[in-house]
């Protein structure tokens, strides 16, 4: 009796054990992950206007910081005595000089002070201008308006060959890349007739400084003859920051073409 009763048992924990068995294989199956396809897209447009409600808590909390913005980007620095931009020249503008020569009297005494060095030129790229400056009053916003990118400033060292593939660069692009420092003159078949740096011709063997941005010194606007300089120091000074320092400087910012890149 007591035989059958284990036989009988033992039966029942096999079919329990198949019946867990199978549970477990459903349970996996059904659980397994189904791909997932994207059948229909659907949008809406809500357009940002003044039909949208304002949301006092949000406004009141950053009302203080936009007013505070406002004012910073509203403060006269400085007066511009005509319209600059970067086309009233051929192969030098008003703006354009103006932002080399800026670039580099701002950068001397951080450089010189670091290095012991002076800076011979300053070269910056045509496009890196976004705005031009209008007559009247200079602002805060005017600096972020012509020079809205986070651009910085640095200096490197070139060699005497590096200096004249610039002046074969300038030459062979005819744009308006704005120098200071450098003067160029072009004869009537686009041929270089003269390069001087800071009055004096260019001496093979000998080093140069340029300041120049981040982004060209790293190759942009393909001005390759800046990457692998002799040095390079990191100014930690962004373009836009010297704008600003620069206006704060002078009453009246000049405005001028004075014969740095010509063809005769």
């Amino acid at each position: 009796m007591i035989s059958c009763i284990f036989y009988n048992l033992a039966h029942i924990l096999v079919f329990m054990r198949k019946i867990v068995l199978l549970l477990t294989v459903f349970l996996a199956i059904s659980c397994a992950k189904e791909e997932q396809r994207v059948s229909k897209i659907e949008g809406k447009r809500i357009n940002i206007n003044d039909s949208l409600a304002v949301d006092e808590a949000i406004e009141a909390y950053i009302k203080p910081y936009r007013e505070r913005i406002e004012e910073d980007m509203n403060k006269v620095l400085s007066y511009a005595p005509k319209d600059m931009h970067k086309s009233d020249g051929e192969l030098e503008t008003t703006i354009g000089n103006l932002m080399a020569d800026l670039v580099k009297s701002q950068s001397e005494p951080v450089y010189k002070q670091r290095t012991g060095k002076s800076i011979d030129i300053c070269l910056l790229n045509h496009g890196g201008i976004r705005a031009p400056i209008p007559k009247g009053p200079i602002k805060t916003q005017t600096a972020f308006n012509v020079m809205p990118f986070e651009n910085s400033i640095v200096v490197a060292e070139l060699t005497s060959e590096n200096v004249h593939n610039m002046v074969s660069y300038l030459a062979e692009a005819k744009r308006a890349h704005p120098i200071s420092g450098l003067t160029i003159k072009l004869d009537a078949n686009e041929k270089v007739t003269e390069a001087l740096v800071n009055g004096k011709p260019i001496e093979d063997g000998k080093t140069y400084t340029v300041v120049t941005s981040d982004y060209l010194q790293n190759g942009g606007d393909r001005m390759n003859f800046l990457q692998n300089p002799v040095s390079l120091e990191v100014l930690d000074y962004k373009i836009r920051n010297a704008m600003i320092d620069y206006f704060k400087s002078v009453d009246t910012i000049p405005a001028r073409l004075d014969g740095r890149f010509i063809q005769q």
